[in-house]
């Protein structure tokens, strides 16, 4: 037994020995492998490189230990804004029962999954925030940066930090605020945060104007987002105005000059990601080895579904514009039509549902018991056949299939008739926002109807346009080697001058000043009917449509002028994801979005995609995700 415990002793000896080492001052001070090492980073280099991963957070893309995500919860609000506001549905087909689904009709749960990946993500930047101020104050301290240094530094991290916060507010309003000192297993959505968000995007509006870098917030960057969430938040358009008028003379961030574009379309063209309208993008890039995490990786879905290939992307068909979108740019006199009339059957913009696609100058072709005249430049029909109910199409005249014979009272012979639309203008910018059939689409040629949709009769005839690439940046700013060259490096226009200048207009209007209001609107107007429209591919000569835009002679009262600012947002920022926020900041969004509604359902794909879809005031916000309340143990509650 003695033998026996003095082999034990001398086993436990040995097993100690690599221990003994480790009994020194700092050993409960050794640093986790792969942990953020502050210590190293509390320099300007190491700031600096925090501050940009705060930065890269803006399109609302991340790979990180809390998952990838992207188009989920990307920050251009396709889904949020656009798709919420009616300007778009999902598009794609049927089969594809995406989550997104339930938040374009209305009927979303808190248990969706996407709200929870929006909220990861924006608290993800939150903490990124955090971080750089953290750090630049221990900088600060152990003396490694002077102040001067750490204050730029710490006004970019608060703004960015205010931003991040306000985009979650416009979410769900109900949200907790999470500053560098917040105990994260005490924080509650309880408290009313307002007042901290305009704080912090407060903090930049000192910063210089040419902060050396595109990329960067700088002083006329945080007036704009100031003056948005003052508008958004509490409707302080006193305050806003001032910021947004100083804007209007300010810079980008690296000090080049800002103002309007000469001509609408040339403000989408990825070369001109950072021309001189882009008050802020987004910074994209593609090929830099990170597998189109940092090309445009939330916008990804949204690209045609050419049937035949040779379109841009090849996938995946989401994102289709909604025909009540496309009937307001209908004009009379140069001007839109304010009380929504283009919704009725006169004055609608045509399209060509139900029609096959590929053709566009063909004459006649025979199929079966009818005769089907292909799809001519900018046509509309009217088919009367059994698979195509005279309850849809009616409102197009009847034209007998040949002299003498009238299909309606002879079953065995049907007619399809072309109306030409060329006497009926509309807003050149629809054709710059919306892919239709017979119009130009960037240099991939003519959009010829339904083969560059993936389910016409499910998600309607159009195509999104305004992130799509020219068929000859592929490649070149578009990523090579993925799975789509949907991942390019067309950046995000997160603020634009022409957004500027009806921001502004907005303020003019609910202060008082609306010949000032007038002006601004004119202005983004007067851009849109400068010549830069299309022309049919046929002759290169002959306009592709009738074009035909005026500026306003006058505002009689605050009601036209609101009016007039609204509707000039929905053609200016439209498919841009802005609005759902200006519905809900007009407070309007329960009226006009089941307004919209009512009118979708009247196309088949409209039944289809909402069917007895009503809003409500609950709609007005997005449900506090589930899996927040349940890992807060209650202290983050639900806003409905």
């Amino acid at each position: 037994m003695r033998v026996q415990k003095r082999h034990i002793y001398l086993l436990l000896l040995f097993l100690l020995i690599p221990f003994l080492d480790t009994c020194r001052e700092d050993f409960l001070n050794i640093k986790p492998v792969g942990d953020l090492d502050i210590y190293n980073l509390a320099n300007k280099k190491g700031i600096d490189a925090l501050l940009i991963g705060a930065y890269s957070m803006l399109d609302g893309v991340a790979s990180s230990g809390l998952g990838s995500f992207g188009w989920e919860s990307a920050s251009s609000n396709w889904l949020y804004g656009s798709i919420r506001g009616l300007e778009a549905n999902k598009g794609s087909d049927a089969g594809d029962s995406w989550e997104g689904n339930p938040i374009m009709t209305y009927s979303e749960m808190a248990t969706n999954s996407f709200f929870n990946i929006k909220w990861k993500e924006v608290y993800e930047a939150v903490s990124r925030c955090n971080s750089v101020i953290r750090v630049t104050t221990q900088a600060v301290s152990a003396g490694t940066i002077d102040q001067a240094t750490a204050d730029i530094f710490l006004k970019q991290a608060r703004t960015l930090r205010g931003w991040y916060h306000f985009e979650a507010w416009r979410m769900w309003k109900m949200i907790p605020y999470m500053d560098e000192n917040t105990d994260t297993h005490t924080v509650t959505n309880k408290e009313d945060i307002r007042s901290k968000i305009i704080a912090d995007l407060q903090e930049g509006t000192t910063l210089p104007n040419n902060m050396g870098q595109v990329g960067r917030f700088n002083g006329t960057v945080s007036k704009v987002l100031l003056a948005k969430a003052l508008m958004q938040m509490n409707h302080d358009y006193t305050s806003a105005l001032p910021l947004l008028q100083d804007a209007q003379n300010g810079t980008k961030p690296n000090g080049a000059p800002i103002g309007l574009a000469n001509t609408f379309g040339e403000i989408f063209d990825i070369v001109n990601r950072n021309g001189i309208e882009a008050v802020y993008t987004v910074q994209y890039s593609v090929n830099d080895g990170s597998g189109g995490f940092n090309g445009g990786y939330g916008e990804v879905l949204n690209f045609p579904y050419k049937t035949a290939g040779g379109g841009p992307a090849g996938c995946c068909g989401f994102y289709q514009p909604a025909q009540e979108f496309v009937n307001s740019f209908r004009t009379v006199n140069g001007l839109p039509l304010l009380d929504n009339s283009y919704n009725s059957l006169s004055k609608q913009v045509l399209r060509d549902e139900g029609i096959t696609g590929g053709s566009l100058w063909d004459s006649t072709k025979t199929y079966g018991v009818y005769t089907q005249y292909y799809y001519s430049n900018n046509y509309a029909c009217t088919v009367y056949s059994p698979d195509h109910p005279f309850t849809d199409l009616a409102y197009y005249s009847l034209q007998p299939a040949n002299k003498g014979h009238n299909p309606l009272t002879s079953p065995d012979w049907w007619a399809l008739e072309w109306r030409e639309d060329n006497n009926s203008p509309v807003d050149p910018r629809l054709d710059w926002s919306v892919g239709r059939r017979g119009i130009p689409y960037w240099d991939w040629g003519v959009h010829t109807g339904s083969d560059w949709i993936r389910d016409q009769a499910y998600a309607g005839p159009y195509s999104p346009k305004k992130q799509v690439y020219k068929k000859s940046q592929e490649g070149l700013y578009t990523e090579v080697g993925n799975w789509t060259s949907g991942f390019t490096a067309n950046g995000y226009r997160m603020i634009r001058f022409a957004d500027v200048l009806l921001l502004t207009a907005e303020c003019q209007i609910e202060t008082g000043n609306l010949p000032g209001a007038m002006v601004n609107i004119n202005l983004v107007r007067n851009r849109a009917a400068n010549p830069d429209g299309f022309v049919k591919e046929s002759d290169g000569t002959t306009p592709a449509a009738f074009y035909d835009v005026k500026p306003y002679a006058s505002f009689p009262d605050q009601d036209y002028a609101r009016a007039a600012l609204r509707m000039e947002r929905k053609l200016e920022l439209g498919m841009e994801g802005h609005r759902w926020f200006d519905l809900n900041r007009w407070g309007i969004t329960v009226v006009e979005l089941n307004r919209i509604l009512d009118y979708e359902r009247t196309m088949t794909w409209g039944r289809n995609m909402y069917g007895n879809t009503k809003v409500g005031p609950e709609d007005v916000t997005y449900p506090v995700p589930q899996r927040q309340i349940d890992i807060s143990n209650g202290k983050i509650i639900q806003n409905r």
